[in-house]
């Protein structure tokens, strides 16, 4: 039933879809290019990311003060078949 919620929370959000989207095209990018990318504020992306972190579906890697951030291929697919799963139940 968790999995269900969490899946629910990420689409309703379509600034979050943004960002995934834009994170699965790329592979991984800064704070900077997410923003020129989707138009969004930097506060923003970042309420955003830290909510994608937590649910463990994007990484983020520091190096010095550049923070970069990548989604988590196996997480997102096993999450989708999850979703699945639980529609066809």
């Amino acid at each position: 039933m968790g999995e269900k919620f969490l899946i629910e929370n990420l689409f309703e959000s379509k600034a979050r879809i943004r960002i995934l989207n834009i994170l699965v095209k790329e592979k991984e990018l800064n704070i900077s290019s997410i923003i020129n990318k989707t138009r969004l504020n930097h506060t923003n992306i970042l309420k955003h990311l830290n909510f994608l972190k937590t649910r463990d579906l994007i990484q983020e890697n520091k190096f010095g003060r550049i923070r970069i951030f990548g989604y988590k291929n196996e997480r997102i697919k096993t999450r989708a078949l999850d979703f699945i799963h639980l529609c066809e139940d």
